[in-house]
């Protein structure tokens, strides 16, 4: 029995059908979530880039109608789409001449569009965190179940040929533990990108959040001085 024989190939080839069925399925596992991974990695720098980017045009000192009008009629990100809605309603507050009264209802309003806009924001940034989540969670036990069979086919070896040999048990056991270092090389990263881009999320959905209150505080602001 050779080292060759207990290559990745050979030992996938030899493996029982239902561990090869565990195979593929937590090599598409780990592929799946690798590709999350990279999505999200790209995402998230490309984000917060753009998001240091349009927060030092806003503290530059030009005023806040020049930052809107430079972002363009349909920014694609949040904090530009938060600034042009909330000069939006100031507009139109001033045209219509409101009254303390309707003035204190814009404002809440204006802080209510806002809140809407962070959360769908902080939606979109978490989406896939679930699927690296259930990868996870899930390929460890997936591996365990592959490797549990794989020993019952070792087990099922020694019963027919009656022989307690290596040779005998050894390519069951190989695929077995296989099986358990795939789960494994499909958990950890899955595992380690979700903390991370989980905590990322939360920094950037608070991101969200500071500037949603400077912009409502610099608005009713504004209001207040028209009124």
């Amino acid at each position: 029995m050779n080292a060759e024989n207990f290559s990745i190939i050979a030992t996938f080839m030899r493996a029982d059908w239902v561990v090869r069925l565990v195979m593929i399925g937590l090599a598409l596992a780990s592929l799946w979530s690798w590709t999350i991974i990279i999505d999200k990695a790209f995402r998230f720098a490309a984000l917060n880039r753009e998001a240091e980017t349009f927060e030092d045009q806003v503290a530059s000192g030009r005023s806040l109608e020049e930052v809107a009008q430079a972002a363009g009629d349909n920014p694609r990100q949040p904090l530009p789409r938060m600034l042009q809605a909330a000069l939006r309603e100031w507009r139109e507050a001033r045209r219509a001449g409101l009254s303390d009264t309707q003035i204190a209802l814009l404002t809440q309003r204006i802080d209510r569009s806002l809140d809407s806009t962070v959360a769908r924001e902080a939606q979109r940034v978490e989406d896939g965190l679930g699927s690296l989540a259930i990868v996870a969670t899930a390929s460890p036990f997936v591996g365990l179940f592959g490797t549990v069979w794989g020993i019952m086919t070792a087990f099922q070896a020694i019963a027919i040929q009656r022989n307690t040999n290596l040779s005998v048990v050894a390519p069951s056991i190989a695929q077995a533990l296989f099986a358990t270092a795939i789960g494994l090389a499909a958990a950890i990263p899955a595992y380690i990108a979700y903390n991370k881009f989980s905590t990322d999320a939360a920094r950037f959905t608070a991101r969200l959040e500071s500037f949603a209150d400077d912009l409502a505080a610099a608005v009713a602001r504004r209001l207040g001085g028209a009124a």
